[in-house]
């Protein structure tokens, strides 16, 4: 299920589509979903992979509200591979992709007049998929919330 998926006429696209949970039963790696990081234009054709945690959907939500000329929006980061967006003035966007251990590369992409409300939805599709059910509970402990599906 793609959780971004940004893409324009000249071919640039890049989409981060989430495949599951990283350690799905594991209270520690149940929340933790795994993605595909999937970046193409005609200088690079690159597939990486992405954790991404509760916290980073949060943020992802934070800055899709916010985003306008001058502002921007990530996920990942701290852990490895950073995704940001920066918008234009002329509504365009900077893609960039920074992994540490691998490359980094900036792309420029238009993206149709619909993008944010398609990402507020991807959000929604991926959260329902895969809702946080793990509760911290302290430092370092975990359990189960109590509206756990399975």
């Amino acid at each position: 299920m793609n959780l971004i998926d940004l893409g324009d006429a000249d071919g640039n696209r890049c989409v981060v589509r989430v495949t599951g949970r990283y350690q799905p039963g594991v209270l520690t790696g149940h929340d933790i979903l795994q993605a595909d990081v999937l970046v193409s234009a005609s200088f690079v054709d690159a597939r990486l992979e992405l954790c991404i945690l509760q916290q980073d959907l949060d943020t992802w939500q934070h800055d899709l509200a916010q985003i306008a000329p001058g502002k921007g929006a990530t996920i990942g980061g701290e852990r490895g591979l950073s995704l940001g967006l920066f918008m234009h003035e002329d509504r365009t966007l900077a893609l960039m992709v920074q992994d540490p251990d691998r490359m980094s590369l900036a792309l420029r992409i238009a993206p149709p007049e619909t993008w944010i409300q398609d990402h507020h939805q991807r959000l929604d599709q991926v959260r329902e998929t895969w809702p946080s059910e793990v509760v911290g509970t302290g430092p370092m402990t975990y359990e189960w919330n109590s509206n756990r599906r399975g």
